[in-house]
């Protein structure tokens, strides 16, 4: 546990010092930097993206929606204090997103990094499935139905996802399906010997039945300064090599032996059918009340859902973001947000909406943490 923890006050009394008119929204260069910046610059803000040497291409090609770039040897270097003295003398609200908190410490980040930071700090860990309590914890103190778990393969009696950590990115867990204790093993073994797991994070892996149905991502807002969960649409993921495998005719499936994995490397918009809308809005409200008595003040800004819809219209969400979920299709597909804005509105840019109303109304210290 953190030994000191950033308070709120703490963070107020930095606000204090901001020129409410000046301010400059920031993030971590990876993951939705870009779609943060972007919809920052759509609403006249001023942007920063702190970068790791040799990853800082992308944040200096787009300089239009980057004004500033801070290249650190590495990601974790954001903490230190010459580095927040930069991002404070900016004025900078900054953006968490998942490369943010896997880069970054999470005890460096609720007990070092004295930057504003726009939603709440205190409940990135609760991604972590480690964690006590964590994502599955509050869908079940939300009374949001997920997936059946098996704590050891032994408990195995139906067709299962494991998700375990990859053995060099970190960020990024494999995963595999097995019908038994006998099939866990060979996979696990197999993915093993080839080097994408390793044995020790098999014993912390997660064991989940598999979900019958159809994959979506649900993104929602969450605006104190309105009161209101936003729907903000629906992504789905594009994975390699696990697409890549089922688009070969079944002939072929059968002669390639490779090690099948589900690696996140892309987004596509999609939509639901209309009847269902109701239910996806009460996910999300349900989910916001829940931070609030477990994390508060709950959550603030954008985070999202992950689950599948069954053939029977049940919504069954197996994954939890909570923070910019990271999807930038959503700016450019969603009809949802068209719906609300009479625009199309991308995740980045409804934050800076969202802190630009802040800093107008002198109601910043709602939204940061």
């Amino acid at each position: 546990m953190v030994v000191n923890t950033i308070t709120r006050e703490d963070i107020w009394e930095i606000l204090e010092g901001y020129d409410s008119g000046n301010i400059t929204v920031g993030s971590l260069g990876s993951h939705s930097a870009l779609d943060i910046s972007d919809g920052a610059k759509d609403e006249g803000l001023r942007t920063v993206v702190v970068c790791q040497k040799g990853r800082e291409g992308p944040y200096l090609k787009y300089r239009r929606i980057v004004d500033e770039c801070i290249v650190l040897e590495k990601f974790s270097m954001i903490v230190q204090e010459d580095v927040q003295r930069r991002l404070r003398s900016l004025n900078t609200i900054f953006v968490p997103h998942r490369a943010f908190s896997t880069y970054v410490p999470y005890d460096d980040i609720e007990g070092k990094f004295a930057l504003p930071i726009f939603g709440n700090r205190y409940i990135l860990r609760a991604e972590e499935r480690s964690c006590e309590r964590n994502q599955y914890y509050l869908l079940e103190k939300a009374g949001i139905r997920q997936p059946k778990k098996f704590k050891s393969p032994s408990e195995i009696d139906r067709l299962v996802i494991v998700k375990v950590q990859e053995a060099t990115r970190k960020i990024e867990r494999a995963f595999f399906t097995a019908t038994d204790e006998k099939d866990f093993w060979r996979k696990a073994s197999e993915r093993i010997e080839k080097g994408i797991i390793r044995e020790e994070d098999v014993k912390r892996a997660v064991i989940e039945e598999f979900v019958l149905g159809t994959y979506f991502n649900f993104n929602y807002f969450y605006s104190p300064l309105g009161g209101e969960v936003e729907f903000m649409g629906i992504d789905r993921r594009l994975q390699t090599n696990l697409y890549d495998f089922v688009s070969l005719p079944a002939r072929q499936q059968l002669e390639v032996d490779v090690v099948l994995q589900n690696i996140e490397i892309g987004h596509m918009g999609a939509t639901i059918r209309e009847s269902m809308l109701e239910k996806v809005f009460e996910l999300g409200e349900r989910f916001v009340e829940a931070t609030k008595r477990e994390y508060p003040p709950g959550i603030i800004g954008p985070f999202a859902l992950q689950g599948a819809v069954t053939k029977d219209q049940e919504i069954v969400i197996f994954d939890v973001s909570p923070r910019v979920p990271g999807s930038p299709v959503i700016g450019t597909t969603s009809p949802y947000t068209k719906y609300a804005y009479g625009v199309q509105m991308s995740v980045g840019r409804r934050i800076a909406k969202e802190v630009k109303e802040g800093a107008e109304t002198g109601r910043l210290k709602e939204l940061v943490t």
